[in-house]
C-alpha cells in the first residue's frame, strides 16, 4: 500500500524492497532507477530527488539513455566551422578508439571505471600515448557537452593529465645541418628546407605559398592560406590553423638571394602561381615528396629527421635571438604562449646552466684564496650574520 507524502510516493514491492515514485518538473510520473532495501531509504531518496528540483539541478533520467556512438557522430556533426583536418581526426579517434569501447553504451552508463580500464586497454595494447592523449580530450569535451545538455550530472573523464600530450623531444639541427641538408636536397627544393627554417613556416603554409605572398624588395613574406591533404588524397585550401596564423615574416638577409634564384628558375611567371610544385609540377604533396624527403636525409645523414624538425629547428633559432614571448608567438603563428613558451624554456635552462658555471668559477676563486688561519668565506658568513 502506498504511504501518503507531500512530494512522491513510496510503496512496498511483493519482493519485500521498497519502490520511491515521484511526478519531475516535466510533469512525468516515474520510478526510482533502483529500489530500497528499506522504507526509510527510499524516503531519503524521495528528499534528496525533491531538493534538486528545487535547486534546478533535476536530470531527466531519460535523457541519458541516448547511446554514446550516436551522441558522438552528432557531437562532430555540430561543430561549426571545424577545419577539414579537424574532422577528419575527429572522425577517425570517434571510430577507431572511442566507439569499439562505448558506442553500444548509453551515456549515462559510462563511468569513471569505464575510463580507466578504456584507457589502460589503449596504452596496453600499443596504441601511442600521444593518440590516447587526443582521444581522452575528445572524449572528456562530448561527454562534457553531455553535462551542459543534462543527459549526466558529472563528466566520468577525470584522470589527472590523461590529456596532456607528452612527445618525444625532437631533433635540433645545428646550422651546418641545416645547410648541409639544403645541399643535399634537389635544387628545386633548396629554398623550401631553408624558409621552413629561417621562416618557421609549417609544410601546409609553405605547399600554398604562391608567388604574389612574397615580396623580396621588402624582405618580407605573407602567409595568408595554408593546404592541408586528407586520407583521401583531396586537398583542401583555407586560412591558416589559427586566426595568428595570418601574418607577416621578416626574411633574414642571406635568405633573400636564395629566394630570388628559387622564383626566376622553378617558379612560372604568373602572380597566383604557386612556389613550390610537385615532381611533376603539380600541387607539392606529402607523399609525392617523402621520396625526395628520405633520399636527402640520408644524404645529409638526418636519418629519421621530419620535416616538420625544420621549423622546430627555426623556432630554437628565434628564441636563442632574445626575442619576446610576444615577438615569438606572432613569427611561430601560434594564438596561445604555450608553443611560444616551449622554445622560451629552452633559453631559460641555458641561461640556468650558465648560472651554475658562474656559480662553479666563483667557488674554485673562493677556495683559492682560503687562508690557514680561517676562510674567506667564513667571514663573509659572519659579516652577513
Amino acid at each position: 500500500m502506498a504511504g501518503k507524502r507531500r512530494f512522491g510516493r513510496v510503496r512496498r514491492l511483493p519482493s519485500g524492497r521498497w519502490q520511491a515514485r515521484y511526478k519531475g518538473p516535466d510533469g512525468i510520473d516515474r520510478a526510482a532507477v533502483r529500489t530500497f532495501a528499506s522504507k526509510t531509504d527510499a524516503e531519503r531518496w524521495l528528499a534528496l530527488t525533491e531538493a534538486e528540483i528545487i535547486r534546478g539541478d533535476w536530470i531527466d533520467p531519460d535523457a541519458g539513455r541516448v547511446q554514446f556512438g550516436q551522441y558522438a557522430r552528432s557531437w562532430v556533426a555540430e561543430r561549426p566551422n571545424l577545419r577539414p583536418k579537424t574532422l577528419q581526426l575527429y572522425d577517425g579517434l570517434v571510430r577507431l578508439h572511442l566507439s569499439p569501447s562505448f558506442s553500444m553504451l548509453r551515456v549515462q552508463d559510462i563511468t569513471e571505471p569505464h575510463v580507466r580500464r578504456w584507457r589502460k586497454n589503449l596504452l596496453d595494447a600499443g596504441t601511442g600515448e600521444v593518440t590516447v592523449a587526443k582521444a581522452y580530450r575528445l572524449l572528456k569535451a562530448i561527454l562534457n557537452t553531455a553535462v551542459d545538455d543534462g543527459l549526466i550530472r558529472r563528466n566520468p573523464c577525470r584522470i589527472k593529465g590523461a590529456g596532456q600530450e607528452r612527445s618525444p623531444e625532437r631533433p635540433v639541427l645545428t646550422i651546418r645541418q641545416v645547410f648541409d641538408l639544403a645541399d643535399a636536397i634537389e635544387q628545386r627544393y633548396r629554398a623550401l628546407i631553408l624558409l621552413a627554417v629561417f621562416g618557421s613556416l609549417r609544410w601546409g603554409e609553405l605547399a600554398a605559398l604562391r608567388r604574389r605572398h612574397i615580396d623580396p624588395a621588402t624582405g618580407t613574406l605573407r602567409v595568408e592560406v595554408s593546404v592541408v591533404e586528407l586520407v583521401d588524397g583531396s586537398l583542401v585550401t583555407g586560412p591558416p590553423k589559427s586566426t595568428a596564423g595570418k601574418r607577416i615574416v621578416f626574411l633574414p638577409a642571406f635568405l633573400l638571394p636564395e629566394i630570388i634564384t628559387h622564383l626566376e628558375r622553378f617558379t612560372a611567371s604568373d602572380e597566383d602561381s604557386l612556389v613550390f610544385v610537385g615532381p611533376k609540377n603539380g600541387p607539392l604533396r606529402r607523399p609525392n615528396f617523402s621520396r625526395i624527403w628520405r633520399r636527402a636525409t640520408e644524404s645529409a645523414g638526418l636519418t629519421g629527421f621530419h620535416f616538420h624538425d625544420l621549423r622546430h629547428t627555426g623556432n630554437h633559432i628565434a628564441s636563442a635571438t632574445g626575442a619576446s614571448l610576444r615577438e615569438l608567438m606572432g613569427r611561430m603563428g601560434h594564438s596561445t604562449t604555450r608553443a611560444a613558451l616551449i622554445y622560451q624554456h629552452r633559453t631559460t635552462e641555458r641561461d640556468r646552466l650558465i648560472a651554475a658555471v658562474m656559480s662553479n668559477i666563483v667557488e674554485t676563486e673562493l677556495d683559492e684564496i682560503e687562508s690557514p688561519s680561517g676562510t674567506y668565506r667564513a667571514r663573509g658568513r659572519q659579516d652577513a650574520s
